[in-house]
């Protein structure tokens, strides 16, 4: 019984970032730009920097602008690592 309860609290520590949908083409698919604030370790300045994650989204339900948050799970594809847990806020379109 503990053991269940260990294997569920380590689920739940997922990494779960924000970005924003770049593309909506796919079936189910939606590419999610994200962005960081670093500092360079020598010169102090910030630079921001973006990642591009493919995320499942079942219902299709984002949209291309849309602010949404994503939580690493299983691969279930090559590229796609993540799922689209919620949508934040939506386009202004």
């Amino acid at each position: 019984m503990d053991e269940n309860k260990e294997n569920a609290e380590e689920r739940n520590k997922r990494k779960t970032v924000q970005g924003i949908v770049v593309s909506d083409k796919m079936n189910k698919t939606r590419v999610i730009s994200v962005e960081r604030i670093i500092k360079h370790p020598f010169y102090k300045k910030t630079q921001r920097r973006h990642s591009k994650f493919y995320a499942h989204d079942e219902a299709n339900e984002s949209l291309s602008g849309d602010l949404v948050e994503i939580m690493s799970t299983k691969p279930q594809s090559k590229l796609k690592k993540w799922r689209i847990t919620r949508i934040i806020a939506k386009a202004n379109k």
